[in-house]
């Protein structure tokens, strides 16, 4: 085990402290301009995107467990955003659309509902995108106590403050 730190190593560091810090600033901004957390506000996104959408595919679409999707999706149904109702092609099924408060909120929204990394993940070059997975794998085989259940969680969620 090696315990001293190179150069390059807390040049890494200071990388990932950066893309930390700059997620946890720009939730906190949207937080602030829309009154929701990020997770919340990323949802009411996708619904927008995909009106009648099921909580089974809204969960797919944010990477995050099903049950998940259903915590945020009833905060926002209670809050007036979200309305549950019956699908057009199979009323059988229930989906979801923005009622007009949603509507109101969605437009407010200071920047991607998902936050900034997802963005700059999309907008990269396919093999450097290929490359940060295969460098970010080993990074994490190499750490301690790694749990994977965080891959579930959206990032908004980590990053708010715990008060």
């Amino acid at each position: 085990m090696n315990n001293t730190t190179t150069p390059l190593a807390l040049e890494v560091l200071q990388q990932f402290r950066v893309i930390y810090g700059s997620m946890r600033q720009y939730f906190r901004e949207l937080e602030e301009s829309c009154g929701l957390p990020g997770s919340q506000t990323w949802v009411l996104q996708e619904v927008e995107h995909t009106p009648e959408i099921g909580i089974t595919d809204l969960a797919g679409r944010l990477g995050i467990h099903q049950s998940t999707c259903s915590i945020l999706v009833e905060k926002l149904v209670a809050k007036g955003y979200l309305v549950k109702q019956k699908m057009t092609k199979d009323q059988r099924r229930i989906g979801l659309r923005l009622s007009a408060s949603g509507e109101e909120l969605i437009a407010r929204l200071p920047g991607p509902a998902e936050g900034v990394l997802p963005e700059a993940l999309s907008s990269i070059p396919l093999v450097s995108l290929k490359t940060l997975h295969i460098n970010l794998d080993e990074l994490i085989q190499h750490m301690p106590g790694k749990n994977e259940i965080f891959a579930a969680t959206p990032l908004a969620e980590m990053v708010r403050d715990q008060e």
